[in-house]
């Protein structure tokens, strides 16, 4: 009788422990099937670089994401792997990350021969941003947004520091009235700063010109807005941002592929029902 229960024991034990892998299995299972009718739909090689907390352990822990090396060797090979005349789709969900592999990923982006399109179905923040800026196309939904790209260097107190507001004390109080630590910290950000500035200008030069470029990348890099401040589609057209609104449907089914780990408070209950994609106005016959 023991070694009954002893074996059912065992069985439930291990089935606990094996599902949420087995589970994560099948979700990369459906993200393949969907990522290939992705590509065949758009004629290109579809990459992803979605950041999202997935329940992927025995006690269903999150795992926080974000732009990191590992991200930035799988796009580089992904890219280094795509013939010179195939198109590039990479959809992007990121809070962000480090700035190191953000650019690896643009500049690896930028120098792709074919046409490369980035796709915002909700956000791509800081980092992600920066790699937006490296396509020839940047397709968002209507409310999805970009984000500005001013450096943030880490703190022991704060966790990180916008780089122009450490400019900004030392503007302030002048150099006499700061501490060393306080001027290294100064020196560091300036020098964070122009190097964003003149990484933003290089991506999108080509397409806006120098000039117009430079502009651009002193607004993004240069702390005018808190760092979370949401672009918007219309925004980044005023700002001379090139972007299509419209995003195809199959990347909404993706990112319900990847489950936000659930939070201990109330969440977003709905029925659910195909999605609706409004038709885009027809330009009348004889017009360009």
């Amino acid at each position: 009788m023991f070694d009954i229960f002893s074996t059912i024991f065992i069985y439930i034990f291990l089935l606990l422990f094996l599902w949420p892998q087995i589970k994560h299995r099948m979700l990369e299972s459906e993200r393949l099937k969907l990522i290939r009718k992705i590509e065949e739909a758009t004629n290109s090689k579809v990459v992803t670089l979605i950041h999202r907390q997935e329940r992927i352990s025995l006690f269903g822990i999150p795992f926080y994401r974000y732009i990191d090396i590992e991200d930035s060797e799988h796009v580089l090979r992904a890219v280094r792997m795509t013939p010179p005349n195939k198109p590039i789709t990479l959809i992007v969900h990121t809070p962000g990350g480090l700035v190191l592999a953000a650019t690896q990923i643009a500049l690896a982006l930028k120098s792709h021969p074919a046409k490369k399109t980035v796709i915002v179905p909700h956000y791509a923040m800081s980092g992600g941003t920066l790699i937006a800026l490296a396509a020839d196309e940047i397709c968002m939904d209507p409310y999805a947004v970009l984000g500005p790209v001013d450096p943030q260097l880490s703190d022991p107190q704060r966790g990180t520091v916008p780089a122009a507001s450490i400019v900004k004390v030392i503007q302030a109080k002048g150099t006499e009235k700061v501490d060393d630590e306080t001027l290294i910290k100064a020196d560091v950000a300036e020098k964070a700063i122009k190097q964003i500035e003149e990484l933003t200008a290089d991506l999108m030069a080509d397409k806006l010109g120098r000039e117009k470029a430079e502009t651009l990348a002193k607004t993004l890099a240069s702390g005018k807005w808190t760092h979370d401040y949401p672009l918007t589609p219309s925004k980044l057209q005023e700002l001379g941002i090139p972007v299509t609104i419209g995003v195809p449907v199959e990347v909404y089914h993706l990112m319900d592929l990847y489950p936000q780990a659930a939070q201990m408070k109330p969440g977003v209950e709905y029925i659910p029902s195909p999605y609706y994609i409004p038709q885009r106005p027809r330009r009348p016959s004889g017009q360009q």
